[in-house]
């Protein structure tokens, strides 16, 4: 069974799963986050949902490649975890399926395309701390052990 972090589960909403792929990118002691804006200003594992007819590991640059610019390699699945949350941005309830990989961030290739989204390291210790959801702070320590 995958486990869930976050809120539970409401049995008023209809949620619409909704996979996704996430990396933990460390550089020495600090992590490549993504600072999004909107809708509530948060550190993020870069990453997102998986377009549907996409590859997972397709989708993975590409989202990685807009939230923060940057190119990866090395890719290692870590685990996944799954959350229920409302997304304003679809107006749609979801149960987000997140499978987490560990990567290198290789070349900076510019600034992010996503719009509200910036590129921000931390220091690894800090982001255990300020990443917004309690699945991306467990999967971060896991990649730790």
């Amino acid at each position: 069974m995958i486990r869930r972090y976050g809120d539970p589960v409401r049995a008023d909403r209809h949620y619409r799963r909704r996979p996704g792929v996430y990396a933990v990118l460390l550089s020495g002691c600090d992590i490549l986050t993504t600072f999004q804006e909107t809708p509530l200003p948060e550190f993020q594992l870069p990453g997102g949902g998986i377009d549907p007819g996409e590859h997972p590991m397709a989708a993975l640059h590409r989202e990685v490649r807009e939230e923060t610019g940057w190119r990866i390699g090395g890719l290692r699945r870590i685990g996944a975890f799954r959350r229920f949350t409302y997304m304003p941005e679809y107006d749609l309830w979801a149960e987000k399926l997140c499978t987490v990989y560990l990567a290198r961030p290789i070349r900076r290739l510019g600034a992010p395309t996503e719009p509200g989204h910036h590129a921000v390291w931390l220091p690894v210790e800090e982001a255990l701390v300020r990443l917004g959801n309690a699945g991306d702070r467990a999967l971060l320590a896991a990649a730790l052990r």
